[in-house]
């Protein structure tokens, strides 16, 4: 019995060495490996608990941005394109002033001339900060 065990271990070690000298050899002739690698279970998967989601701090939501064409920074420069007077929504009545300004990243945008006069014109260089004007649609 033990000369039996003994050869079938020697068989076994022959096996595994041949084996991988093939491997080495020709690794072509291998299986190739799986092209994504996938965790098993066989049950599916569940969501949290109740104690686990009250435990858990909620995700953080992403505000958008109130001015996205100054993408991020808090004033863009630009050169005035176009003046012109624009009427604001319903309840109130004013004559504001707009231009159109197109800032150095190619994009244009309505800006909102603040105060009492100016002295804006055509390729005026001018600096535009965020935010919006309240009664004036479509101008940030």
């Amino acid at each position: 019995m033990f000369s039996a065990f003994r050869l079938t271990a020697q068989l076994a070690r022959s096996w595994a060495a041949s084996s991988l000298l093939q491997r080495a050899l020709a690794p072509s002739l291998t299986r190739p490996a799986a092209p994504f690698a996938r965790a098993f279970h066989p049950s599916l998967r569940a969501s949290a608990t109740l104690n686990q989601a009250t435990r858990r701090k909620p995700r953080k939501k992403v505000k958008a941005s109130k001015s996205p064409l100054l993408e991020g920074n808090t004033h863009k420069k630009g050169v005035v394109s176009q003046i012109f007077i624009g009427k604001p929504k319903k309840p109130n009545s004013a004559k504001r002033k707009i231009a159109k300004v197109k800032l150095t990243t190619g994009k244009t945008v309505q800006a909102y001339i603040p105060g009492e006069g100016h002295n804006l014109q055509e390729h005026s260089v001018v600096l535009v900060r965020g935010g919006r004007a309240q009664d004036l649609p479509g101008v940030r």
